[in-house]
């Protein structure tokens, strides 16, 4: 019985070191590859795209301040981690029209890494 509780604490605690490692991970992918058009955290502005805190949950085309294209804002997308993933991966394919002019980020770490860090911001830019 004692092995495993164990076992249970030690995934569970790696579990969490894990998802920190991907946020770290994902801060790193966002500098690289989203940065030069959008901003998160705290202070986060309105580049060529919009800021992206308080993603998760938010609907496509509704943060506040950005002219987003009427495909964006027609999408119907809520977003999540299912239809961020989609997205990311093929913005122009997901939602033809749109003005992100990115060819998507394919590599499966680096998008998981991507959401684990955007969703750890609330609208207003602070963390989680």
């Amino acid at each position: 019985m004692r092995t495993c509780v164990l076992a249970a604490v030690l995934v569970v605690a790696s579990t969490g070191a894990g998802l920190a490692q991907d946020a770290a991970a994902g801060k790193e992918v966002f500098s690289r590859m989203c940065l030069p058009c959008h901003d998160a955290g705290e202070g986060a502005r309105i580049k060529l795209g919009p800021p992206l805190n308080g993603v998760e949950g938010r609907k496509a085309g509704s943060a506040e301040g950005f002219n987003y294209s009427d495909a964006m804002k027609g999408s119907g997308i809520t977003w999540s981690e299912a239809q961020f993933k989609e997205y990311i991966k093929g913005p122009m394919t997901k939602v033809p029209g749109t003005r992100m002019a990115f060819a998507g980020l394919r590599d499966e770490g680096d998008v998981n890494s991507l959401w684990a860090y955007l969703k750890g911001f609330n609208a207003d830019g602070k963390p989680k």
